[in-house]
Order: structure tokens, then C-alpha cells, then sequence
């Protein structure tokens, strides 16, 4: 039994989707949140200086006590999860990667779209995934430009942002996907606007979310780490951003 946060790191605000998760799933499991922000987002900056935040945040959390870190950020665990790993031996790390698995299982119409950014498209272990189960599918590949950033302004229903994601999303639904990968965390929050462009037509969305807090559930059991039964969880959140930026992040969290 371990009574000590779990560390959960993203740029900004997108890792709450994998927050959130863990929050409803293991309510008597602490967490501290590392939303960035002052670099968000990741998807333009070099490999190394991805690496370098990643390390410093690990190191930001460890120093809170935290007991396993999960890398919340797609782009952050394409660029880092390995090097994370490797400096950091004693302490379970679970990283994301796009749920190109299930959507290939389970698709119908045997074309699937995936929704990420540049780098996790690009990344080994997406093109591994995506070269062992998506034989004979048509995975159609984009990247949500603009999306991230829509988020971190609290603008997911704005009708910009509609248009922004009208653009990424109808092409790969007229092309007949029938499953859709949102592949960034920061995603999962313009859920609905998708949903809006997709209408009536037969598409499932799914995300990273339920899966991660799935894996961090199983590390606690293995390495004896779960709260005490009757634990009273506490919720802290962290930015390398201002003080407004953290509470913009503990607003977000609660928001239903």
C-alpha cells in the first residue's frame, strides 16, 4: 500500500482527458497534475527539447512524491517515453500512444481515420502499431491542426473551432471510416464539435483514456502501490505556466 500521488504530465490542459479517467475509475488514488503550458504546444519543437521538459517534469513530480508518472501527452511519449524510462528506472511510466489497435479490431467498413499530431503520426511505435493490426484496413492519417490550440483557449465550441475541425474530419469521413482515433489528449475535448460534424452517419470515436487508466490500475496491483482502502484522495495541479494557468487547469479538470 502506498498512500503517495500519482504524477500525471501533459504540455497543458489535454492530459485531464487521462485525468479524468483516473479520477472517476480510483477515487481514493491521489494525483498531482503537470500541466505544462508555458511551452504548449509540443508539436512544433525539436525531439530534444521534448525530451528535456518531459525530464524536468518527471523530476517536478518525483520531487512531490509521486509514485508512477503517466506521460498524458501523445507527442510527449513519441519523443521521450524511451529516454524517461531509461532515466528513470525505479518508477513505473506509462505512456500513450493512438488506439490504432481497437479501431482496426473493430472496424466495419475496414477504413479508420486517425487524428493526431504530426510527430505521434510519425512516431515508431504508432507506424509498429499501425503496420501489425491495420493489414487489409485503410487507415487514413491526419493531423488536427489547430486543435490543440483551441483547447488551451477554451474555445472547443466556438464556431471557428467548428470550422477547424469541420475540415480535418469530414474528408475522412466521406472516405468511409466508420472508426475514429482521436490520437492527442487535448482531443477528447472537442468531442462534441466532432460529434456535430459527424451527425447521423455511423461513426464510432474513441480515444487513449480508458485504456491508460486500464494500465495504471494493473502497475498499482503489481507493484503494490494502490492507497489504503478509505483513503481520502487529495488533487493538486502544477504548471511551469502562471498562477492563472493553474487554476484555468483545476477549472478544467471539474468542469462536466
Amino acid at each position: 500500500m502506498n498512500n503517495n500521488p500519482i504524477g500525471v504530465y501533459d504540455s497543458g490542459f489535454g492530459g485531464l482527458s487521462v485525468w479524468r479517467e483516473l479520477y472517476r475509475a480510483l477515487p481514493e488514488e491521489s494525483i498531482i497534475y503537470l500541466g505544462d503550458g508555458k511551452n504548449c504546444p509540443y508539436g512544433s519543437l525539436s525531439e530534444e527539447k521534448i525530451r528535456s521538459l518531459a525530464v524536468k517534469s518527471v523530476e517536478e513530480l518525483l520531487a512531490r512524491g509521486c509514485k508512477m508518472i503517466v506521460v498524458a501527452c501523445n507527442t510527449a511519449t513519441a519523443a521521450a517515453i524511451k529516454h524517461l524510462r531509461a532515466t528513470f528506472p525505479d518508477i513505473p511510466i506509462v505512456g500513450l500512444e493512438p488506439a490504432v489497435k481497437p479501431a482496426c479490431q473493430r472496424t466495419r467498413s475496414g477504413v479508420v481515420g486517425v487524428i493526431a499530431t504530426e510527430r505521434s503520426l510519425k512516431s515508431e511505435k504508432f507506424l509498429a502499431t499501425l503496420a501489425k493490426y491495420g493489414q487489409g484496413v485503410n487507415v487514413i492519417k491526419s493531423v488536427g491542426q489547430g486543435f490543440v490550440e483551441a483547447v488551451e483557449r477554451n474555445a472547443e465550441n466556438s464556431p471557428q473551432t467548428e470550422e477547424i475541425v469541420r475540415e480535418v474530419v469530414e474528408p475522412i469521413v466521406s472516405q468511409g471510416a466508420d472508426m475514429l482515433v482521436l490520437g492527442c489528449t487535448h482531443y477528447p475535448f472537442l468531442r462534441d464539435v466532432i460529434a456535430k460534424v459527424i451527425g447521423e452517419r455511423n461513426v464510432e470515436i474513441i480515444d487513449s483514456g480508458e485504456a491508460v487508466e486500464k494500465r495504471v490500475e494493473s502497475l498499482l496491483e503489481e507493484y503494490d502501490l494502490r492507497a489504503e482502502q478509505g483513503h481520502r484522495a487529495e488533487y493538486e495541479f502544477v504548471s511551469f505556466a502562471d498562477g492563472d494557468y493553474v487554476q484555468r487547469l483545476r477549472c478544467k479538470a471539474f468542469a462536466e
